[in-house]
């Protein structure tokens, strides 16, 4: 399963209203550890499918998030729940670093 991918259009609807938790996974095209992050991202989606919504913001396309939530570099994972921000992890630190952040909100 692949992560939603978020926009300035629909973050708000799909993220600042949505009940429960949502992780979005900040990155760049460009960008080697985004690149490594990505699949782990990916199989996030169909491990924690029912229990938390994970998605991707492409902070090129979307820098007015990137800004509003304070990302300075990248990949960055921002945990949302009940739409406020309850953790965040900046680099890449694996799977487990991941998933520790979800285990712990849930």
């Amino acid at each position: 399963m692949t992560a939603i991918h978020f926009s300035v259009k629909d973050f708000d609807e799909k993220v600042i209203k949505a009940k429960g938790l949502v992780l979005v996974d900040f990155y760049a095209d460009w960008c080697g550890p985004c690149k490594m992050a990505g699949p782990v991202i990916d199989e996030l989606a169909g491990e924690y499918k029912g229990k938390a919504v994970v998605g991707k913001v492409n902070v090129d396309e979307n820098q007015e998030l990137s800004s509003k939530y304070g990302v300075m570099s990248i990949p960055t994972v921002v945990l949302f729940k009940d739409g406020k921000e309850v953790d965040r992890m900046m680099g890449f630190k694996g799977k487990e670093g991941y998933e520790d952040l979800i285990k712990k909100a849930l």
